[in-house]
Parts: C-alpha cells; sequence; structure tokens
C-alpha cells in the first residue's frame, strides 16, 4: 500500500505536466517559479488582467493555464499543490471546491456578500447564457425574443434548422450542465424547447466558442444558452452574430475565483484573487473585458445563479445521472 501511494505521488506531476491544454501562456519574467493559474476563461479575456497585476508587482511572471470546465475540475482535485489559482464558470463545480476543504481564505476583502462563499470563492462578472443567431439565416424569419418564440420558430420552420440548432452537450460541459439545471429549475419551457431543439436533430458543443464558430460559418443558425460575454465580443468585431437575451429572464451565471489550499505561492495567489476583485470594481474596460458584477442581484429580471448550497444539488450523482437520462430522452432522438 505504501508503495502504491508513493508511486502516485510520483505520477500525479506527471499527468499534469501531460494535459492537453486549449492554451497555456506565460506572462512576465522571474528567478522565482510562476504564478500558476488554472481557468476556464479564454486567454484573451485574461491576458490585460494578468499584465496589470505584473506591472504593479516586480519580479513576478504568471503561467494561466486554460482547459474545460470538468476537466478543470478533475485536474485541480488530483494536483490541488500545483494550482495557486483556479477560475471557473462553472459555480456549482468551484462551491463543491470549497465545500470539499480545498480553498484557502482570503479575508477582509471589500466586496458584496452574495458575490462570495466564506471567505474562499469570489464571483468577479454578471454573465447571461444568451440566445445567438446567424443573422443571415434570419433575413426572412421574424427573430425570436423569447425561449416560447424560439419553440414556435422551429415548429414552423423544421425544415430550416434541421441540424442547424446547437447547445451544449451537458454531459461533457460543467458550465452546460449548470444552465441547464438552473432553466430546468426556473421554467418548464426549458424541456419543450429541448424536445424541439432534439426533433430538429441539435447538435451538441463541449463550449461556446465552437459553437460561435459554427455560426459565423453558417453550419449553425442558432444556438441556445451560448456564454453571452463571448458572443457580445465577437458581434462587437462582425455583423455575422445576434445575441439575444430571453426576455423572459436570461440565466446569469458568476465567474468564480479561488485560491489553493495547497497553494505553491500562497500570498502572491491571495495578492492576484485581490487584485481581479478590486479590478472588477473599478470596471476599467481597458483591463477588465469581462462584464463585471451586476450592480445588485434582481432575480426577476436577470435571475443569478446564487452561490448558495442549493447549486450543489443536481451534483449529487443519482441526481445527475436522473437528469442526464431525461435530457437524452429530450435531445437525443432515433427516428
Amino acid at each position: 500500500m505504501r508503495y502504491l501511494v508513493s508511486l502516485i505521488a510520483i505520477l500525479m506531476p506527471l499527468c499534469v505536466a501531460a494535459q492537453v491544454w486549449e492554451d497555456r501562456q506565460v506572462f512576465g519574467t522571474s528567478k522565482t517559479p510562476p504564478l500558476r493559474i488554472l481557468s476556464s476563461t479564454d486567454t484573451s479575456f485574461f491576458a490585460p488582467i494578468i499584465q496589470d497585476f505584473i506591472a504593479t508587482t516586480p519580479n513576478s511572471s504568471v503561467e494561466y493555464l486554460v482547459t474545460g470546465t470538468v476537466d478543470l475540475d478533475q485536474v485541480f482535485r488530483n494536483a490541488r499543490d500545483q494550482f495557486d489559482i483556479v477560475i471557473s464558470s462553472a459555480m456549482d463545480l468551484q462551491l463543491k471546491l470549497v465545500n470539499d476543504g480545498l480553498a484557502a481564505a482570503v479575508v477582509n476583502v471589500d466586496h458584496p456578500e452574495w458575490a462570495q462563499w466564506h471567505n474562499r470563492l469570489f464571483a468577479f462578472t454578471s454573465e447571461p447564457a444568451a440566445i445567438v443567431l446567424n443573422r443571415q439565416a434570419f433575413d426572412d424569419l421574424a427573430v425570436p425574443s423569447s425561449r416560447q418564440d424560439l419553440i414556435q420558430l422551429m415548429r414552423d420552420h423544421p425544415k430550416r434548422f434541421q441540424g442547424r440548432v446547437g447547445t451544449y452537450d451537458v454531459r461533457q460541459s460543467g458550465l452546460g450542465y449548470l444552465f441547464a439545471t438552473q432553466d430546468a429549475r426556473a421554467t418548464e419551457t426549458y424541456w419543450r424547447l429541448t424536445e424541439v431543439m432534439g426533433r430538429v436533430g441539435a447538435k451538441l458543443y463541449c463550449c461556446s466558442g465552437q459553437m460561435i464558430d459554427d455560426l459565423r460559418s453558417g453550419d449553425l443558425i442558432m444556438a441556445y444558452n451560448v456564454l453571452g460575454s463571448y458572443a457580445q465580443a465577437q458581434a462587437e468585431t462582425s455583423d455575422d452574430l445576434k445575441v439575444i437575451l430571453p426576455s423572459e429572464f436570461p440565466t446569469t451565471m458568476m465567474r468564480t475565483t479561488l485560491v489553493s489550499v495547497a497553494a505553491p505561492d500562497p500570498q502572491r495567489a491571495d495578492s492576484f484573487v485581490r487584485h481581479l476583485l478590486k479590478l472588477q470594481s473599478t470596471g476599467d474596460p481597458r483591463i477588465f473585458l469581462l462584464p463585471p458584477l451586476a450592480v445588485s442581484q434582481n432575480y426577476q429580471t436577470q435571475r443569478t445563479i446564487s452561490l448558495d448550497p442549493a447549486l450543489m444539488t443536481y451534483l449529487d450523482q443519482m441526481k445527475r445521472e436522473a437528469f442526464i437520462r431525461e435530457w437524452e430522452d429530450a435531445i437525443v432522438q432515433v427516428d
């Protein structure tokens, strides 16, 4: 048994090193090891924040590693002493990390109570899930403003939408699973919409970036529950996309960060989190490119997902399996 434990301890760093990252970049130069940030957020959004941190922290460097929300959770759990900071859009998985004792406290932070959990998990954005359209494909169609409008459009024009609708594969995406479970809790319309998307042969994706790429190429004409911040960033530089927040309510998640309880450099990790939270509060759009926290939690218009234990309900294995089965029955339809 001792041999097995020792072998695992030796091999674990090698497994982390062998991880295939979506992106990996090092910022700054330093004689000391870099601050290691494990994140699900595209580097383009975080590069200005990291560069601003380095500019105010002499002799610092940062290694920024990007992977999907589910992989991120598993990688961190298996090697929490290899990373200083974790940043993810999957609020439920992040809260579970805190609940399992894997996050260090960052105390005396001037931050809204509703946007943190036990001084260990801190939300720093408000980002809605959006309906995103290919503009050209909707030249002769009414633009939907709600989930019910979208259902009616697909029912009225099944051939137009056949094989050209996209959404998250909730079996693979932590954020997709979070959005789906929160939608299902909020409205029965979600299941009707999922069933109609299944009838027109919806394509399933791991991440928003791939859906946006296929919308721009014309392979998709509509995608549901796309991360609004990513879609809006693309729409601002192109006329290909139209971003719609459902009029009933957009399901809005808060991107969160934590410091690893086993961080190699806990002092600098603490400093980075404080710097990040200060930047979001000042809202300088040249540095903080993501949507900052909403001024308040207006659940009626935003339906912001709360940082509370209810988030972990659907992480229970039996509940997750039941939800996935119901989702598969609705969206994976065989003729």
